[in-house]
């Protein structure tokens, strides 16, 4: 095998210090071919195949216990408790990578939600789940589903807006005058002295009671701090309940009075003003302060909306997380109210997909566990916790609370206890940890992957064939034989190995390796061909552990291979795609859509269908979103909308787009379109002979020649 890369490359090194250029210009001759004596490194060390992460979910040993759990738990609560045990039940169809699921649990956390501040909250986290689906809002036009718009939060808390009992009460005993006089230093501001004792009981018994001021027609404010405007204000609220265009610095000076001195009525009227004005971050963090210190609800859920609602962005403002992060319970509760649980949960979720090693998912974890109230709050919140610490290389902290994790009853914490005996050199300790766990409970995939960390050669190799067995979705096992192979100079073993997960499940980390193979075996094409694929996937991604860009390594690897025109890549398409190999036609649309000349909005369109079929929901709606910008046509526009609309559940609005696009013209995927909205918005199972129909006429149209899928799904329909 040739010498590929120099010995520097495989250093841990900066970005900048790799340059895949040199390595590829070895190969076509354009730089001399490195000395005997140099550092030399072949391809096969370049393969490094980490060790599994700890997974920072809840993994329940038994999921269809712990789902009927909640199912019987749902029936059975209260009203409030609902939207927690659906967000538990987010948690365990996070660990298991079901998107559609997450949602629908998030989503019916929301409906439920019994508080404005879980309505806030859990509306918040739809619309971070939908990022990059905005496209969809606009499609959805007079019945916009109400996640994507913040709520009225005046209308979701109630108060009591009749007069309170110490306002009804008429003035006892006498009094000098109807009028009383305040004085704020060399201004005076007549009042009604009736009106202003009705704002609160502390007025009305200083006015009309038996203190000095309820026979005096002049009272001295000037030591109360007060201003003569905030003064008059209040006046003119006390006689018209109105305030009038109070600027915000005026309002916040009449809500601190109204607190102060018991005035509901009159701080209600300010709360609700102030919240009105709420309008942006800045905004937001300047009244949440005022708010928390006067226990304005409704001021203080509205900021909280639109700090919300601003994630992931605003967690880039310190002011934002500290806010957060250093309120003290009595102060949170006014912010969120009982969703303090909840809140973390969202926030250390985003931010740990930001980054899982910051300090600030970190602070967030740590408030999540401060805040969980029963025992799978906790073992989620200290797992959590116990992984990001172990990210950090905290480990006396990390071991505290993966231990506290499995006494709460996670059996996945252990693994992260084994990690830890593994980092102190204690690898028997370790395998006897998971050894235990296997002996106690069901067996699971993960376990005897994680005890093939803790053991080497026949025994490994054995604990990740038992892990494939139990669980044929782990990546690990298939990397880890693969390498192994490759270092025994088995390529062709290794590319077998690599293609057994691949044939199933697309994985960019196995993408990665059998490029590296394709380019020890020096078949450019195919390399070609995965990093490709790996570009469709993820347009940003980096190997080498990061270090080098996807797209650089493309570019370089393209050099190696013969440039095909638009009827050579035709022509593959249609091989590749009546084959049913995927990757392939990935790859081939990927360079397709480079052309000047290509028909993007059908490539796009073909390329989503692709990466649904290999369970790629992320990409493909991206996919699909493209394809829709560049439609060339008003009916295929449609077709695409409503294929935007099918995907994230509106079958109903997914088929009148079908029926628009057939209104201007007939073609193959308007009809698809419309038999599979018909046959999933339609509890009537009538309408199946209704959908064949609709598929055989998709039949009959125009042909493009790519439709081995869509003729599949019709025979098994049929």
């Amino acid at each position: 095998m040739r010498t590929f890369f120099s010995g520097e490359s495989c250093k841990e090194a900066p970005p900048n210090a790799l340059n895949p250029q040199s390595w590829l210009q070895v190969e076509r001759g354009k730089l001399p071919k490195l000395s005997p004596q140099s550092s030399s490194t072949s391809i096969e060390s370049l393969i490094k195949v980490p060790q599994p992460p700890i997974l920072q979910y809840f993994k329940p040993v038994d999921y269809v216990e712990v789902l009927a759990q909640i199912h019987e738990e749902l029936e059975s609560c209260a009203p409030q408790e609902q939207s927690n045990l659906f967000l538990l039940q987010y948690q365990i169809f996070r660990g298991l990578g079901d998107v559609k699921l997450m949602r629908r649990s998030i989503r019916e956390a929301w409906q439920r939600a019994s508080t404005v501040h879980e309505k806030i909250i859990f509306g918040a986290w739809l619309k971070y789940e939908k990022h990059g689906e905005e496209v969809i809002a606009g499609l959805l036009t007079s019945k916009c589903e109400k996640e994507y718009e913040p709520i009225d939060v005046e209308s979701h808390l109630t108060f009591d807006t009749d007069v309170s009992s110490h306002e009804r009460v008429l003035m006892n005993g006498k009094h000098s005058s109807q009028y009383v006089i305040f004085t704020i230093g060399n201004e005076k501001i007549t009042c009604d002295r009736q009106k202003i004792s009705e704002l609160s009981a502390p007025f009305h018994a200083m006015l009309n009671g038996y203190f000095r001021e309820s026979f005096s027609e002049t009272i001295d404010l000037s030591e109360n701090n007060i201003s003569p405007s905030c003064m008059r204000a209040i006046s003119y609220f006390s006689s018209t309940g109105s305030l009038l265009d109070a600027p915000p610095n005026l309002l916040l000076e009449m809500l601190v009075f109204a607190n102060k001195y018991c005035c509901d009525r009159l701080k209600k009227a300010c709360d609700r003003r102030l919240a009105s004005l709420v309008s942006s971050k800045e905004d937001a963090l300047e009244l949440m302060e005022c708010a928390l210190d006067e226990s304005s609800a409704v001021l203080a859920a509205s900021c909280l909306q639109v700090l919300l609602r601003d994630v992931p962005g605003c967690l880039s403002d310190n002011q934002v997380v500290e806010l957060f992060v250093t309120a003290n319970r009595q102060r949170l509760a006014v912010m969120v109210g009982p969703g303090l649980f909840a809140l973390f949960c969202f926030l250390s979720e985003v931010s740990m997909n930001l980054n899982s090693s910051s300090d600030t998912t970190a602070h967030f974890l740590e408030r999540l566990v401060d805040f969980a109230e029963n025992d799978k709050q906790k073992l989620l919140a200290c797992h959590q916790l116990g992984c990001v610490r172990l990210l950090r290389k905290e480990f006396d902290e990390a071991q505290y609370l993966f231990q506290r994790a499995v006494n709460a009853g996670h059996i996945y914490s252990v693994a992260g206890l084994a990690r830890l005996d593994c980092i102190k050199g204690e690898m028997l300790l370790a395998n006897e940890k998971i050894s235990s766990v296997i002996s106690s409970v069901t067996p699971h995939g993960w376990m005897y992957q994680e005890r093939s960390l803790y053991c080497d050669g026949d025994t490994r190799w054995k604990d990740l064939e038992e892990a494939t067995k139990l669980d044929p979705t782990l990546v690990y096992p298939y990397m880890y034989r693969a390498s192994t192979l490759m270092r025994m100079e088995n390529s062709q073993g290794a590319l077998a190995e690599i293609n057994r997960i691949l044939g199933f499940k697309l994985s960019l980390e196995c993408l990665e390796l059998r490029f590296l193979i394709y380019l020890g075996l020096e078949n450019y094409k195919a390399a070609l061909r995965d990093v490709q694929a790996i570009l469709t996937l993820c347009p940003y991604y980096r190997m080498f552990e990061g270090r080098v860009a996807a797209s650089q390594l493309r570019t370089l690897v393209r050099e190696h291979v013969e440039h095909w025109t638009t009827a050579d890549c035709w022509a593959q398409l249609y091989d590749c795609w009546s084959s049913v190999d995927d990757i392939e036609s990935l790859s081939v649309i990927y360079q397709m859509l480079e052309k000047s000349d290509a028909a993007k909005g059908v490539l796009y369109f073909r390329q989503s269908l692709l990466l649904l079929r290999l369970n790629c929901p992320e990409a493909a709606m991206r996919s699909l979103q493209l394809a829709w910008k560049h439609a060339s046509s008003e009916h295929e526009r449609f077709v695409y909308e409503g294929w935007i609309l099918y995907d994230t559940g509106h079958y109903e609005k997914g088929l009148q787009k079908a029926e628009e696009s057939l209104g201007i013209k007939r073609s193959f995927e308007a009809y698809f379109l419309k038999a599979y909205a018909l046959a999933d918005s339609s509890l009537d199972s009538s309408c199946s002979s209704t959908v064949i129909s609709l598929l055989e006429d998709a039949l009959r149209c125009p042909s493009d020649n790519l439709r081995k899928g869509p003729e599949q799904s019709w025979k098994c329909f049929c």
